[in-house]
């Protein structure tokens, strides 16, 4: 179905991003991969090219476009099979934090930064015997003065490594009786004293992507770090974890359509006891299948962007796609890796990668038993 989402100017910068990535990005991926991380350049050469918080205002620093533009950068990446350079965590996951809970001293501080790939950020809830449970973080931070003193540990954090930024939930109030109400988002700088960056973690996939231990000891932050009013991290949290959702929704879905477009120029490519793959009843229903599952997914993820856009909070519809995108690609690398035969499993061919990549997208921004929690609540059950 033809797409009308976007403008004549979203095209441009869709060529823009386009040629940035076939330039920067597509001869690096595999030096990345090996090294486990992108360069650091990369994340500067993207700023100045205006595909860093591209939605971001002029005045903050920002290229002046919208949430469009990050959808555009999310879809061009995923068509390079690209999950190590998290260029939408940052824009659209992290950043926004600041931009709508920071003060205008703090946007003025960082936001420039953010956009021009001079600060990296990361942000940093997941703890080492802490999931998907933010109630029960044990990371603290502690009053003293005008400063507070972070404490504690943090796992599996994306841009763990590059990251000059890291917003870390803490708990400000160690009643257990305020589990909820405990907890705040402190800004954390890297090149702080007690800000320890840990080992990088190795994964079965995301290869190019820094993922890393994290740990604070006895980490003075000024208290003019602090996000918002003490105490108010969860609910901030709970606001912004739907744009997250909805964003490795959107990534979940271009992966399944790039996956399904080059295994069908595979199968009509590719020989099998003297006729092409694609000549074969299996072949034929399989890939049917999948671009089934791939339409009926754009029309879902599309609505939902135009529901975002509109300034809806759409705390159960994100979550459904976030649970029925992430399950979805899933389900079509796995199909399609198999007409790939031995070659699907070899890390040459991107459908390996695809493969390898698709698993973790069920676990982070929340599992998808969560997310069925959260739905069924959101249905009043």
């Amino acid at each position: 179905m033809d797409r009308n989402l976007f403008s004549e100017e979203h095209e441009q910068f869709r060529q823009s991003f386009k040629q940035f990535a076939e330039r920067e990005i597509a001869p690096n991926q595999a030096r990345w991969q090996k090294q486990g991380m992108v360069d650091r350049e990369a994340w500067r050469k993207a700023g100045a090219g205006g595909f860093l918080c591209p939605w971001l205002e002029p005045e903050l620093g920002g290229p002046g476009g919208d949430f469009l533009c990050s959808v555009v950068v999310i879809e061009e990446l995923a068509k390079l099979y690209e999950s190590g350079f998290a260029i939408s965590l940052h824009s659209d996951i992290i950043v926004p934090y600041i931009h709508e809970f920071g003060s205008d001293a703090q946007k003025q501080r960082w936001l420039p930064g953010c956009a021009s790939g001079d600060l990296v950020t990361a942000i940093a809830m997941t703890e080492p015997g802490t999931g998907s449970d933010l109630a029960n973080i044990t990371t603290t931070a502690v009053r003293d003065g005008d400063d507070y003193v972070v404490n504690g540990t943090k796992t599996f954090i994306s841009n763990g490594i590059l990251c000059d930024l890291c917003i870390v939930a803490a708990k400000t109030d160690a009643d257990p009786a305020n589990a909820h109400r405990g907890i705040s988002l402190i800004v954390v700088e890297a090149e702080r004293p007690g800000f320890v960056k840990g080992k990088k973690l190795e994964k079965i996939g995301m290869a190019s992507q820094d993922t890393a231990e994290l740990a604070f000891e006895d980490c003075r932050v000024p208290v003019a770090n602090r996000l918002s009013e003490e105490g108010a991290g969860f609910m901030m949290l709970m606001k912004k974890l739907a744009q997250e959702r909805l964003v490795v929704a959107l990534a979940a879905q271009a992966s399944a359509e790039q996956v399904v477009a080059d295994t069908v120029a595979y199968v009509q490519e590719r020989k099998a006891f003297g006729k092409p793959i694609a000549s074969f009843q299996n072949t034929k229903f399989k890939l049917a299948e999948a671009a089934t599952k791939v339409e009926v997914g754009r029309a879902f993820a599309d609505r939902l962007v135009q529901e975002h856009i509109a300034g809806k909070f759409l705390v159960k519809e994100c979550s459904m796609a976030k649970l029925w995108h992430t399950d979805m690609v899933g389900e079509v690398v796995d199909e399609c890796l198999q007409l790939f035969g031995g070659y699907g499993y070899m890390l040459e061919y991107p459908i390996a990668r695809a493969y390898m990549d698709a698993r973790v997208q069920r676990i982070f921004a929340g599992t998808n038993e969560i997310m069925k929690v959260i739905v069924a609540k959101q249905m009043g059950l």
